[in-house]
Formats: C-alpha cells, sequence, structure tokens
C-alpha cells in the first residue's frame, strides 16, 4: 500500500472519530482507491489512537432536522411572559408532524399553513412583528394582558390607518386611493399610545 493511501486513511479517520474502518473504506472506494476493508482495517490499528468522539448535542448538527418556529411574545413589567396572536403560521415542510399542530392547538392556537410554493410567505408575518416590537412593545412596559391588549388594539388603528408603508406608496393599509390631501391647513399632531408615537393631519 503506497504512503498516499496510508496517509489518506488517517486524514479520514482523524477528521471523522465516530466513522468505523468500513466507512473509511467506502469513502476510499467512492474516491476511485482499489483497497481491500482488511487492509485499511490494519492500517487503521496500526496507526495514532483516534481522538475520542464528541458526543455532546450540537446545534447546528441537528439544525436541519428542527422545524424553525418564532413565537410573538412580550414579557411584562411582573416577568410574566404573554403570547399576542392566536395563530401560527408555518410553510408546509416535512418537519412538522401531525402531533405538532395537535400540541399547538391544544394551547387554543390556530395552525395557519401558507399556500404552495410560496417559500416567502413567512417573511409578511415576520416583518410585521418586527415592526410592532420596534415601535410599540419594545419600547413600553406592558403590565398585564389587558394592558397589552390595550396597546395592540391602538397600535392596530395607527398601524393601518395612518402608518406610512413603503409598499404601499407611503399608504396606510386603509387609505382611500381617491382621497385627495390638501396643501393648505395647519399641522396638528395627535400623540397615539400616551406619546409615544406621533400622527400629523391637516387640520379640518
Amino acid at each position: 500500500m503506497s504512503k498516499e493511501i496510508r496517509d489518506l486513511i488517517a486524514h479520514l479517520a482523524r477528521e471523522n472519530p465516530a466513522r468505523g474502518y468500513r466507512r473509511v473504506h467506502g469513502e476510499l472506494v467512492r474516491l476511485g482507491y482499489q483497497v481491500s476493508e482488511a487492509t485499511v482495517l490494519r492500517s487503521c490499528r496500526s496507526g495514532p489512537a483516534p481522538r475520542s468522539t464528541d458526543t455532546s448535542w450540537s446545534l447546528h448538527a441537528q439544525a436541519k432536522g428542527l422545524p424553525a418556529v418564532d413565537f410573538f411574545h412580550v414579557d411584562t413589567a411582573l416577568l410574566k411572559r404573554l403570547y399576542v396572536f392566536r395563530f401560527l403560521i408555518r410553510d408546509r415542510d416535512a418537519k412538522f408532524a401531525v402531533t405538532f399542530d395537535e400540541v399547538i392547538a391544544s394551547e387554543g392556537v390556530t395552525v395557519v399553513k401558507t399556500p404552495l410554493r410560496t417559500p416567502r410567505a413567512n417573511c409578511y408575518a415576520g416583518r410585521c412583528v418586527r415592526t410592532v416590537r420596534a415601535e410599540c412593545t419594545g419600547r413600553m412596559l406592558i403590565y398585564n394582558e389587558q394592558h397589552l391588549r390595550s396597546v395592540l388594539s391602538e397600535y392596530v388603528d395607527h398601524y393601518n390607518g395612518h402608518r406610512p408603508h413603503q409598499s404601499r406608496r407611503q399608504r396606510p393599509p386603509d387609505h382611500d386611493e381617491q382621497t385627495v390631501v390638501p396643501l393648505a391647513g395647519r399641522i396638528e399632531r395627535r400623540k397615539v399610545l400616551s406619546g409615544l408615537i406621533n400622527e400629523y393631519r391637516r387640520a379640518a
């Protein structure tokens, strides 16, 4: 056996300590080397002792098999965690087993699947949550569920009725396209959420 093959076997064994000699032999065959299992076994035994196998649990190694789910939650001033929405929007990845949906449903949450072949559908919900956190819940102390409902209700009115949206040419979702805003008149400020957000309108 040539030095090249011996060095390659040692290299494969070092980089893959959890693999046995048969796996090393298989890699050599895939690479086009004609060598027997017995030769690989002898080489592995005669070489330096392999490094101990790392048996620690690795999130990185498991990531591809785990479903990724984000929940929009708010931690209150009294250190209680509240979940905001009654819906879980998820894609149709096979990682989500039927039991996953059943567990979520048992908590009173409705699972909504994104349409087929729409990999970007989740980004809209994610962007909305990020906006609410950045402009509202991340800048306020929330005391309890009743307070959170009141805050979010006021913010939703602002989000749909006043907040500019780039995708809508800086118009809010509820904007009537037929409405013409006059350039005359004094500009008035309206405070929303106890002054956290300002809205500006022309005086009537």
